[in-house]
C-alpha cells in the first residue's frame, strides 16, 4: 500500500522548493548538492534522503539556513553551474525571503520532531549550537573600547559628521561573524547586540552571549564571578602585558596558559592566543543561557566564535561537546588559538593539542 505524502511535510516542502520556485528552471539534487557543498560537502544521496517520500531524514539546520538562502534569490540560478551566495551579498528584499523562508522551514522542522515524539540522539549532535529552541531574545554583549583607543580611531567621536558607532566596539570582527549566525539560526528569535555598560535590566534575562574578557568587558567579569569555574583571567593592565588563564587545581596548584608572541621585523606579534569558551545557565534567568568566547587578544576571542561557526568544524566541535559534556549544562573549554601571517587559524578541538583544560573534569 502507498502511503499518501503529507503536502505540509518538510520533505515535500523541500522537494517542492527544488522544482516548483523557478518553473522554467531545472534544478537537479546534484545541482543543489554542488551549490550547497560551497559551505560543507554534500551529495546527492544526501538530499535525496532531505526529499524522501516514504523515510525523509531531517536535515539539520543549517541546511535548511543554505536552503532559505539558495531559494531567496533567483541569482542563484543565473548561470551554471549554480552557486550559493554569501548571506551579506543579499539585497534587503532577498534578506526578507530568506528569513521568511527559514522561519517556514524551522517550524517545519519542529512539528517533524513534534510528531516523532523526541529528537533523535544523531540530530541533536547534528543541531547546530547556536539554535535557541524556545526561541527568546538573545542579547550579544560586548565591550566598548577604551577611550584613550577611540581617540586614535577616526569617526569614533559621536560629535562628527562622519561618526560611526561600531568603530568604538571591541571585537568587532568576533560580532560581526556570530550575529550574523546567530540571526540566521533564529530567525524567530530578537537578536541584539549591546555594549556592556548599556545593557537595560531586562537584557539580563536573556540568553546571554559574552564577547571578550574581564579586562574590557564587565559583565564578562560579573558573570564568571557568579561561576564556579577552576578558571581565572588575569587582566591585561596595559597593552604591553600578555596576562593569560590561570587554571586552580584541587591541591592548591595553579597553571599559567598564556599567549605566545614573538617578534617580526622588530615588532611584536602575536603567534597564537589563548581562548576560553564556556556554556551555562544564565545566572539571572535560569530559563536561559550563557555563553562566553574570549581571548587574552581579540583574536582569540574571534578563535573561539569561529570554532562553532566556520562552516568546515562547527559541526565537529558541537559534536565534540556533545559527546564530551553528555547532558551537562555547564561546561567549559580553555583552546589554543593559533595565529598564522596575523590570520586566526579555526581550533578544532578533536584534536588534543587544541584542548589546554576542560571544565568538568573526568567527564566521558
Amino acid at each position: 500500500m502507498v502511503v499518501a505524502e503529507d503536502p505540509h511535510s518538510l520533505s515535500h516542502r523541500l522537494r517542492a522548493l527544488r522544482e516548483q520556485r523557478w518553473p522554467d528552471v531545472t534544478i537537479t539534487q546534484s545541482d543543489l548538492a554542488r551549490a550547497f557543498s560551497a559551505e560543507k560537502p554534500a551529495s546527492v544521496p544526501l538530499l535525496s534522503s532531505w526529499e524522501s517520500r516514504s523515510k525523509p531524514k531531517t536535515p539539520p539546520l543549517h541546511r535548511l539556513a543554505a536552503y532559505a538562502t539558495f531559494f531567496a534569490t533567483r541569482r542563484s540560478v543565473a548561470s551554471r553551474p549554480y552557486r550559493l551566495l554569501p548571506v551579506d551579498e543579499l539585497t534587503p528584499d532577498e534578506l526578507r525571503q530568506r528569513d521568511e523562508l527559514l522561519r517556514e522551514l524551522t517550524d517545519l522542522r519542529a512539528a517533524v520532531e513534534r510528531e516523532d515524539g523526541t529528537t533523535p540522539a544523531h540530530d541533536r549532535a547534528n543541531r547546530d549550537f547556536w539554535y535557541f529552541d524556545d526561541r527568546y531574545d538573545i542579547t550579544i554583549v560586548v565591550a566598548q573600547l577604551p577611550a584613550d583607543m577611540r581617540a586614535k580611531m577616526p569617526y569614533s567621536d559621536p560629535t562628527q559628521p562622519d561618526y560611526v558607532e561600531l568603530y568604538t566596539y571591541a571585537d568587532l570582527d568576533a560580532l560581526i561573524e556570530l550575529h550574523g549566525h546567530i540571526r540566521a539560526l533564529n530567525p524567530r528569535s530578537q537578536v541584539n547586540f549591546r555594549i556592556a555598560s548599556d545593557l537595560a535590566p531586562d537584557d539580563y534575562t536573556t540568553h546571554l552571549v559574552l564577547l571578550g574578557g574581564v579586562d574590557w568587558n564587565l559583565v564578562t567579569r560579573e558573570l564568571l564571578d557568579r561561576v564556579d569555574l577552576p578558571i581565572t583571567q588575569v587582566a591585561r593592565h596595559d597593552m604591553a602585558e600578555a596576562g593569560g588563564f590561570v587554571v586552580h587545581a584541587p591541591g592548591g596548584d595553579e597553571r599559567l596558559y598564556a599567549p605566545r608572541l614573538g617578534n617580526h621585523g622588530g615588532h611584536e606579534v602575536l603567534l597564537e592566543d589563548i581562548g576560553h569558551f564556556y556554556r551555562g545557565t544564565n545566572p539571572f534567568n535560569h530559563k536561559r543561557t550563557v555563553t562566553i568566547c574570549n581571548g587574552q587578544y581579540g583574536r582569540g576571542t574571534l578563535g573561539v566564535v569561529r570554532a562553532l561557526t566556520d562552516g568546515r568544524f562547527r559541526d565537529r566541535n558541537a559534536e565534540y561537546l556533545n559527546q564530551r559534556f553528555p547532558g551537562l549544562t555547564s561546561y567549559s573549554i580553555l583552546t589554543r588559538v593559533m595565529v598564522v601571517n596575523g590570520q586566526v587559524v579555526t581550533p578544532d578541538w578533536n584534536l588534543p593539542e587544541n584542548r589546554l583544560f576542560e571544565w568538568p573534569e573526568g567527564q566521558s
